[in-house]
């Protein structure tokens, strides 16, 4: 299974790309920033975000998005800009049809770190010992993505075979049984 992660942001959103499957080691494909200058008008900072999240999908054709999940903090106008790239986010994948998983900040943490009170620092460190690393992504804008695109490979891979399973389930009851005369 091939993930982008993305922690979404209006002046830096990371994108990393992972590929594996649990219970065997994770690779790194590409990690980096989907950088906008604070002086240009929001909308047109939606359209770089879109733009280079575009050509991260177009580049390393994942099998899945995995985002995090915007949750409240105290900065409105932080968490609306993160709203928004979320968003554009959910768009890009969508257009293509692609599975799009929200993970919260804590599951992210607690996949990776195995706490899901971890600091920034713990996070990054168990994202180099994962991926089997020289040194940490930077800025931590790309570990978190980084760390999104491992959640969603040890949980939501998980998760999506259990949806399939349930699914298969419920069509196999759901056919006319033939009985035998």
């Amino acid at each position: 299974m091939r993930v982008l992660g993305i922690d979404p942001g209006l002046t830096r959103c990371g994108v990393g790309v992972v590929e594996g499957e649990v219970g065997r080691p994770l690779r790194l494909v590409d990690v980096n920033v989907v950088r906008t200058s604070s002086h240009l008008a929001v909308p047109e900072r939606l359209v770089s975000i879109e733009k280079g999240i575009d050509a991260w999908l177009d580049e390393h054709r994942p099998d899945a998005v995995a985002i995090e999940r915007v949750f409240a903090r105290s900065d409105v106008s932080t968490v609306m800009g993160t709203a928004q790239a979320s968003g554009i986010a959910m768009v890009c994948a969508a257009r293509r049809g692609l599975p799009v998983a929200l993970h919260t900040p804590s599951e992210v943490k607690a996949a990776v770190s195995g706490n899901g009170r971890a600091d920034k620092a713990q996070v990054g460190a168990m994202v180099t010992r994962i991926l089997r690393l020289d040194t940490l992504p930077k800025p931590a804008d790309a570990a978190d993505a980084l760390a999104l695109a491992i959640t969603h490979i040890w949980r939501g891979g998980a998760q999506a075979r259990i949806d399939a399973a349930v699914a298969q389930a419920r069509t196999v009851r759901a056919q006319p049984s033939r009985s035998r005369a």
